[in-house]
């Protein structure tokens, strides 16, 4: 009767193991992300008189109407730090946004945007007129090593 009763459970343990397998298309049956994809463009001697241009695109398609777009911009030296702003739709997947700085240094802009789930908050350094000797060794700081590791942590 032991026996019998090993060989049930045993049998039961295998129907149960089977039945949680899952589907070969389960990936499929959750929403795929199509992540958001951003291009920012600073003019090269940047005065604050001509816009900082994004684009934006998603699944290989401009994206015309992003659910947000926001810009913050700060100093390298922590003595300026603008406020998160909207940016402009301006069609056909660009969005712009004016700032006017007129003291030199190292700035940074870090672009805030969503759209259909997918958030992305990419920063970029730029420089206003002369940048400092302290300026140019943070620039050097932040240049990626060429030790062939490439890994980025999001």
């Amino acid at each position: 009767m032991k026996n019998n009763w090993k060989y049930l459970s045993i049998i039961l343990f295998c129907m149960v193991l089977v039945a949680c397998q899952p589907k070969e298309d389960a990936a499929n049956l959750y929403p795929q992300e199509s992540p958001l994809q951003t291009d920012i463009t600073i003019p090269e001697d940047f005065t604050g008189s001509e816009p900082i241009k994004i684009s934006l695109t998603q699944d290989g398609h401009t994206v015309d109407d992003a659910d947000f777009v926001h810009v913050e911009i700060w100093k390298g030296d922590g003595s300026f730090h603008d406020e998160m702003k909207e940016t402009i739709n301006a069609g056909d997947g660009f969005y712009t946004f004016n700032k006017k700085l007129t003291e030199d240094g190292l700035y940074y802009i870090k672009v805030h945007a969503g759209n259909k789930g997918s958030t992305i908050m990419p920063t970029l350094p730029f420089a206003v007129g002369e940048l400092s000797k302290a300026d140019v060794e943070a620039l050097n700081d932040q240049a990626p090593d060429d030790s062939g590791d490439h890994s980025q942590h999001h």
